[in-house]
This record gives structure tokens, sequence and C-alpha cells, in this order.
């Protein structure tokens, strides 16, 4: 449903103050109607802990029993995700706004999401990501529980909602629906709530509010509302509350974003976010959403250039920080985090191992917002950024501004198709699908079937070799592997070999391997049989796809 415009509410802190936040006195309704709880403990294949008496041997044997969830794997096949940065700075012309805009400068006279749908569908996009709240604190749907939202502008005489709009439109294009809600708020910050220091106690979620169409008759959730008592902040709760109105009123989302970003506010003032009780609720409201960034479910790859290392792990290191946030036991921008070395070096400062992808987030254009005087990146950088994000273990996530209008730029549509274009030619059709099989351990066909979920499985650890004839002699320029991602992160060390006249001959070699490693030949080498050697692997190798591509470009 649409809500309309709500009345302002400055924040919690003034209910908590007058006691309605009371636990007391909401934990019968909590009991009633709160759907079951669901915690990152029952995902303990995708987490195990280690310690300062791991050996070295230990600790590899820990990260090769690592399995990601239902979810991870879901979200690691997108491939391809878009972020949309959109709100009050696209107005303002800031990328980090002030909290005090007058809303009535948010003016989209031409707002069109099934644009923006149509250009992410045919760019080759899987999910988009919409910035519903920026760090300025700006909601782009009417919410209850802010002032500072579509709501107060006159756009659409206050009740237009970019939200409904955005997630009707990708749906209706076969998208799937994320949602980046900042957690810091400059707004909340100016009015009192945002960092005030408040404790953190149990809240009922949601906080009904005057003429909330969520009350039954008696002021009190309806009947079969769910509700929730969470420990968390005035801010805390404030969240809280806004994740629930997007999680139960916009249907169904798989991504829900968050950065670490603190508002611009004096150092001794710090808001320490609320991280499990916001888990705690998306499991409970979106199971199926990846929780990323600062998130147990996706990791943050480092940069904001899109380019993942050159050996991705989805195996790596993690510390747990206040409030259940899963952090990097190294430096967010360590260029090795999963290998053998790796491992022990974090050892120290490690309270987990955790299957843990990487994320690669870069705009197409110099700006995260839209400004008129920069101009999209070519067909070609973006297609090197794939191959260095997808191509490396981790996925793509694309940010594409919305302008002034509330359209993409036609420069940017027309950089997104010539994108998608240019990937399908690199890739075209995989030579390998009608190659007879061979080789060593068990299912050799199940690498060329076109299953993810289907795989080779070489013999033993550390060895193995899958064997490809193509029936006659073919030109081979790129070649794309992927393991069963099912059975973990395995493949540390491999070589391809095409027979050539003069025997076997090495063209060339791979690291890692993970869901996706795309290798690009620098020419390329005519053969009719081809054959993959598994040289190191923590467990048996399990190959998903060996697949062999002639770029038509």
């Amino acid at each position: 449903m649409t809500l309309g415009r709500r009345p302002f509410v400055a924040g919690l802190g003034a209910l908590g103050a007058a006691g309605a936040l009371a636990g007391e006195t909401l934990l019968p309704y909590a009991t009633a109607h709160a759907a079951p709880r669901r915690t990152l403990a029952d995902e303990t294949a995708s987490r195990v802990p280690v310690g300062p008496g791991d050996t070295p041997d230990q600790l590899v044997a820990k990260a090769a029993g690592l399995r990601p969830t239902e979810r991870q794997i879901a979200w690691q096949r997108l491939e391809r995700t878009a972020f949309l940065h959109f709100g009050v700075n696209t107005f303002t012309g800031l990328e980090w706004g002030t909290g005090d805009e007058d809303p009535d400068v948010f003016q989209p006279v031409g707002l069109d999401t099934d644009q923006w749908a149509r250009a992410l569908r045919d760019g080759g996009f899987s999910l988009a990501i919409l910035t519903v709240k920026h760090h300025d604190g700006f909601v782009l749907h009417p919410t209850r529980y802010t002032g500072h939202s579509v709501a107060s502008s006159t756009w659409e005489a206050g009740s237009g909602d970019v939200l409904r709009s955005f997630a009707d439109s990708m749906r209706a294009h076969g998208i799937k629906v994320g949602v980046y809600i900042s957690p810091a708020d400059e707004n909340q910050y100016l009015h009192g709530v945002y960092a005030n220091g408040s404790a953190r106690t149990p809240r009922a979620i949601p906080t009904l509010v005057d003429g909330d169409d969520r009350a039954g008759q008696d002021g009190s959730p309806a009947p079969g509302l769910p509700v929730f008592r969470l420990p968390a902040t005035d801010y805390g709760a404030h969240m809280l509350n806004h994740l629930y109105e997007v999680l139960t009123e916009y249907g169904p989302v798989d991504e829900v974003w968050f950065d670490g970003a603190q508002g611009r506010i004096p150092p001794e003032h710090v808001e320490v976010y609320d991280w499990d009780s916001w888990y705690e609720l998306i499991r409970a409201l979106a199971p199926q959403a990846a929780v990323a960034v600062s998130g147990p479910d996706v990791r943050w790859v480092g940069n904001e250039g899109g380019s993942a290392r050159e050996n991705e792990w989805s195996t790596v290191p993690v510390k747990a920080v206040a409030n259940g946030r899963t952090d990097f036991a190294l430096s967010y921008d360590t260029p090795d985090q999963g290998s053998r070395d790796a491992l022990v070096r974090a050892r120290p400062n490690s309270d987990f191992l955790q299957w843990w992808p990487a994320e690669c987030d870069v705009s197409i254009r110099p700006g995260w917002f839209f400004h008129a005087d920069e101009r999209p990146k070519t067909a070609r950088q973006l297609t090197d950024l794939y191959f260095q994000s997808v191509g490396r273990n981790a996925v793509l996530l694309l940010n594409v501004p919305p302008d002034r209008r509330g359209q993409f730029d036609p420069a940017d549509v027309a950089a997104l198709s010539a994108f998608a274009d240019r990937v399908r030619r690199e890739l075209p059709e995989d030579l390998a699908r009608r190659a007879r099989t061979g080789g060593d351990g068990t299912d050799p066909g199940r690498a060329v079937d076109g299953d993810p979920d289907t795989s080779w499985t070489a013999p033993a650890p550390s060895t193995g070799t899958l064997t490809l004839d193509l029936g006659g002699p073919t030109a081979v320029d790129r070649i794309r592997l992927a393991e069963n991602i099912r059975h973990g992160q395995q493949v540390e060390r491999a070589v391809v070999e095409a027979e050539l006249p003069t025997g076997w001959t090495e063209v060339t070699r791979t690291g890692t391997i993970g869901a996706s490693r795309i290798l690009l030949l620098p020419a390329p080498v005519t053969a009719r049989r081809w054959r993959l050697r598994v040289l190191a692997s923590r467990q048996q190798a399990r190959i998903a796809e060996f697949g062999l591509y002639r770029s038509t470009l």
C-alpha cells in the first residue's frame, strides 16, 4: 500500500522518555506476535571458530570445510548487480548531504523507473539496489518515522514513492530488488536521535505512531502483525522501524546493503550501531536477503574501483566487533585475504573463519550521484571491470545514478547496452558444451553440462586431470572455470594445457577459482584436445565448469 504523507516524527528518543517503549509493557505483544527468532548460529557450516592454538594445517582444514548458505549461493550467481544513488544530493550537487536540506529540493520531473529497469535488464543485470536513504537521512518513500522524506516535498503533491515505483518496475522486468539504508543519518543527528548517547534497551518494533494504520482499535498492534522486542539505542530503534517498513510493505527484498559510515559529527559522539538487532530483523522478515557489506553474507572487496584481487578467496579470517558485526581480521585492503599464509598471519586477530565472498563496487561515472559534467565509462572499461570482478570470484556492483529528471542519462543507457553486447561477444558460444570428456576422478561430463550444481570430482586433493576433446582443431582465447561452491572453495593452483603438435603445452594457469574464474589468453590457441590439471587444492577439487570460448571482437 502507498502510505502517503506521514506526520513528522523527530525520533524515538522522545517516545522512549515518555515510557511508550518500556519493555515490560510491550513484552506481551512481542510474545504473542513475534516471528520465530533466527540467529547467525543457525548457519554453522558457513562459519567456524578459530583460536591461537590452531596449527597452520588445522586452519586450512577449517577453511576447506566451510560451505556457503543458500542465500550466498544465490547472490554469487547474480554476477552483475546495480547500485542507484538517487536523492537530495542529485539536486544539490553534493556527494554527502548535510541533513538540513529543504525536502522540496527533491523534484524529479520525469521519474521513469521502467526506463531504469529496461536499461539494467538490457545491460545484463540481475539485481538493483536503491539508496532508500543516504547519509543525509532523506528517505525515498513516505515513512512514518521522519519528516525528511519525499512526503515533505511538493513533488507528486507529497504522495510520491520512489521505492514503490522502483520495486514494481524492477520486478516487472525480472530484476531482483535490493535496498541501501545508510547507517549514518545527518538529519537524525540534527534532531538529537543519532549519536545521542542513549543506552541499548529492549524496544518494541514496530513502534506505532499516532494514526498508525497497523494498529488495532485499542491502539495496540493489530492481530497478526509481527512484533519484535530487540535491544537498541534510540537511533538503532529508528533504523529498526525503518527496516520493518521497507521489508514488510514493498515485497521481497534480496539484498540489504549497509556500509559502516558514521555521520560527520564530533569524534566524541559516535553511534555504536545495533548490528545484531538489525540482522535479526532482516533474517526474520527477509530470510532470503543477503546482508552486505557491513553484514555477515557479503564483504566489501576493499576498494571502490570494481576490481577483485588476482586470487580472491571466499573463505577468509574475520573478527567479531561491537554488537555482532563481522569485520576483517586483516586490513580490508590487504592484497591476500585467504591463502594459507594469510590464515596464519591473521590468526592472532581472528575469531572465526567465514564464508564471506567479495562484492566489487564502482560507479559508471566518477561520482556516485549524477553530475551533468561527468561522462560514463566506455564499454571496454566496463568489460575490463567485469573480468576483474566476476572473472575473479566476485560480484560486480555497478552504480548508475539517475539524473535530475529521475531517468538514466542517454549516455549511460548506451554504455550499459554496449557493455552487455561486448560481454556477449567476449564470451559467445561455449565450445566445450559439445566436447567429449575424460581424465581421472569421477563424472567429467558434469563439468560441461551447464549446471553449476554438478561437477567433475578430482580423485584426491592436489591432483586431478580433466580432459576435453572438441572433435577437431578449435581456436580458443577465453577460458572460464568454476568450482561447485556447494562443496566449498578448494583449488589453490591449476594449469590449463592444449595438445599441440609438440605435445601438451601450458597455455595459462590460475591460482584460485571459486564460483567464477575467467582467463584471457593474449592470442588464440588452436587445438583439438584441452585439459585442466589441478596442482594444489585443500580438499578434492569439484569443477562445475570448464568452458572454452573464442571472442568475436
